[in-house]
């Protein structure tokens, strides 16, 4: 999605050095897509957010047009290596059978002869959706026997599942060692705008890092210290930056043995001449429920037995115009429990803020996109990463294995 009011720089060129699906003559070809239809559902079962779907719609139309024939697959939840009715992909079918406007053949499980026998009787531009591949467990330990039966249902290996592309599973690395293997449109996209935003962003950067906890995103702010002009520090992680100084946070979530670490990281930052914003005052609360009382008071004056539940405003002014000159926004975590409508005022505001920004703006995925959704200002995103885990390991410079399990376009 490209904000229609910023001036965003193009994705570096060159810097994905895997095969893609445009690079394969895939007419005729049983093209296998690994793809991350991990979507919501009700008490019904019906789907609830189908953006994952939708996502990796242009690779599916690119394999459909150009003759393939299309086997997708996916993971669902967490079955543990056992049927489940309740995390059937079945759903799943019925809605890309919408979106496509075409029949999705859907087979009862995603290896063994039965599921042979559907894709021996596939014609070029037929599209038929696996089963849940976590209904075996041979999934999510890269079994080696599990990836070959997977591996003779196809000519040729897609990944378009970013959002997965951090596992060492079966249909990510282990069905590479058989076919060919090449990366759909999304993932290269993602590669490319999230790297091309560590390697050589537009100045000045900001970086807005929120959610649970410290330890989850001390990699990225380590790998971005050399990068980032700003970095804004909001939700849960900023309590134990805050109690770190020396400041009473009350019954607010701490991490007291990231406190060192905190300490570190600020001095750091500081002596790089790096400007760091932590909330100057929040809404806090005695408990989560809706409907509790809530009060807004400055961060070094959370009394005992509240806790900070979301930024308050003053915060969300003084986050919003460290903001305003920003060329390249990165944002990963919410500033509060925004799922509660008493504490989502602090995040939807940033969300807004972001939006507004004339920046080249990246939200990594995760509970950020839900709430840039839910502010209705996800249109106004340069880009939504579709991976929380995925977007923060690469974000931390780390290797992703799905990605590294691809082939080479030297290799070809």
């Amino acid at each position: 999605m490209i904000k229609k009011n910023a001036n965003s720089p193009v994705p570096i060129k060159n810097l994905f050095n895997k095969l893609t699906i445009e690079d394969l003559n895939i007419k005729g070809k049983r093209v296998f897509i690994r793809s991350d239809f991990n979507v919501p559902l009700d008490d019904n079962l019906m789907i609830t957010d189908d953006r994952r779907i939708r996502s990796t719609l242009p690779t599916i139309n690119y394999a459909i047009d150009e003759g393939a024939k299309v086997i997708l697959s996916s993971h669902f939840g967490r079955p543990k290596g056992k049927k489940d009715p309740r995390l059937s992909l079945a759903p799943v079918a019925k809605r890309l059978q919408r979106l496509l406007n075409k029949e999705v053949i859907f087979s009862p499980d995603c290896i063994g002869s039965q599921v042979e026998g559907l894709v021996s009787n596939m014609k070029e531009g037929d599209v038929l959706l696996l089963e849940n591949l976590r209904y075996h467990p041979g999934e999510e330990e890269n079994d080696e026997e599990f990836a070959r039966a997977l591996s003779r249902l196809a000519d040729i290996y897609v990944n378009d599942a970013f959002g997965t592309a951090h596992r060492v599973h079966a249909s990510i690395v282990g069905i590479t060692r058989f076919l060919p293997s090449a990366a759909g449109f999304l993932l290269k996209k993602e590669i490319e705008y999230l790297k091309g935003m560590i390697v050589n962003p537009v100045r000045p950067f900001v970086a807005i890092l929120g959610g649970v906890k410290v330890s989850g995103k001390i990699g990225v702010l380590e790998n971005l210290v050399d990068k980032v002009d700003k970095v804004i520090v909001g939700g849960g992680m900023a309590y134990t930056f805050i109690k770190a100084i020396g400041y009473e946070v009350g019954n607010s979530l701490v991490e007291e043995d990231m406190f060192e670490t905190a300490q570190r990281i600020r001095k750091k930052l500081k002596g790089m001449g790096i400007k760091f914003y932590l909330p100057v005052d929040c809404v806090i609360a005695q408990s989560i429920e809706p409907g509790t009382e809530t009060k807004t008071v400055p961060t070094i004056e959370i009394p005992k037995g509240w806790r900070a539940l979301d930024i308050g405003p003053a915060s969300v002014k003084l986050f919003s115009e460290a903001i305003q000159d920003a060329k390249t926004i990165l944002w990963n975590g919410p500033m509060g429990i925004f799922e509660i409508d008493a504490f989502s005022r602090g995040t939807y505001a940033i969300a807004r803020a972001v939006a507004d920004a004339y920046a080249l703006t990246i939200v990594g995925g995760g509970d950020t996109d839900l709430a840039v959704y839910r502010a209705g200002v996800s249109d106004a995103m340069s880009f939504i990463s579709t991976g929380g885990g995925a977007s923060l390991q690469l974000l931390e410079g780390k290797e992703l294995p799905g990605i590294a399990a691809l082939t080479n376009k030297e290799d070809k």
